[in-house]
């Protein structure tokens, strides 16, 4: 595990919340039982890549209380470097509820999230940060739609990466009901996504924040507004890659990883971006890049839990020597 003496060379940032999934299948009114789990887009993929031997930070709020400091305890274990990570006296940790689906549906999902310590951070929150260490930057367009000063930090860590020449992948995340309007979240989130390298939009995310269909014509809109490339997730179909490397533009698509059971969807689409990342960050062809994030993808949805299937530097290893994934088209 990399050494916290040193600041972190991956930075996440948003809000982590204290999750309860449902033990039985049935409606949350229903259920008597649940387990505590951790959750957040932003800390999927901080953890996914701490487990893959990345010296990841993350910066946040949790509230001065049992569940903040069960958070900060939990992303600790993972090996997350929390420096930068705020107990808030005045706001409580957020919470969500999640019911347990069947056949592998996407499960219900309730949010306590209102007020929350995290929904309080500011870009007064990254005044320390060591920004010169950073290597690569992790967004969502989770942070922005939970306040406006959250909105504030969004685009103050995005340019603070820009300036120290970091990477910057950027994941948009939709989550429609925390936005005033469409109109507002796709403005917003597009003008994130112009700030960073690697774009990573579902196909439905990228058809409703550019208004286009086709995975061709959205990886154009972002490349034509700075992105050096764009890394659309097809479900179980793929994913599909348009950018440009040495000068040269190349796009193609990788079939997904057929998979025998799926029990849990939520988090697949943060495996996916753990996958693309650590491999980008390693040095790898972008061929390997989809074929990895199709695979951790592909891992993420067997398991029941948000960010238990992601795997560790060693399982990684193991899994992309057996798999036979398809050569893309």
């Amino acid at each position: 595990m990399p050494s916290h003496d040193t600041p972190p060379e991956v930075v996440a940032f948003g809000e982590a919340m204290t999750m309860f999934v449902a033990e039985h299948p049935g409606t949350l009114s229903e259920v008597e039982h649940f387990q505590r789990r951790i959750a957040g887009a932003d800390t999927n993929v901080a953890i996914g890549l701490a487990r893959l031997g990345f010296h990841v930070g993350w910066l946040s709020r949790v509230g001065d209380d049992s569940f903040g400091h069960y958070i900060r305890r939990t992303l600790e274990a993972e090996g997350l470097d929390c420096r930068h990570l705020i107990n808030d006296p005045d706001h409580p940790t957020g919470l969500v509820f999640k019911a347990r689906a069947a056949d592998g549906a996407d499960p219900h999902v309730e949010y306590w999230r209102h007020g929350s310590a995290a929904s309080q951070l500011s870009p007064s929150d990254a005044t320390a940060v060591d920004v010169g260490a950073w290597r690569h930057l992790h967004a969502t367009g989770i942070p922005p739609a939970l306040s406006a000063s959250c909105r504030e930090l969004s685009f103050h860590m995005l340019d603070k990466a820009r300036e120290a020449g970091a990477s910057i992948s950027f994941d948009p995340n939709l989550r429609p009901s925390l936005w005033h309007s469409e109109a507002e979240m796709a403005s917003t989130l597009n003008a994130m996504a112009a700030k960073a390298d690697w774009v990573l939009p579902g196909l439905a995310e990228g058809q409703r924040l550019t208004g286009l269909e086709t995975a061709h014509d959205i990886a154009g809109f972002y490349l034509e507004r700075g992105a050096k490339a764009v890394i659309i997730k097809l479900g179980p179909e793929g994913s599909y890659y348009r950018g440009v490397l040495g000068g040269q533009e190349e796009s193609f698509t990788i079939a997904g990883i057929p998979v025998p059971t799926v029990v849990d969807t939520v988090g697949a689409g943060d495996g996916f971006a753990v996958g693309v990342i650590s491999a980008l960050l390693d040095g790898c062809a972008p061929h390997e890049a989809l074929r990895r994030g199709n695979l951790i993808g592909a891992e993420a949805v067997q398991v029941r839990g948000d960010m238990e299937g992601l795997p560790h530097r060693d399982q990684l290893a193991s899994l992309e020597a057996s798999s036979d994934t398809p050569e893309g088209q």
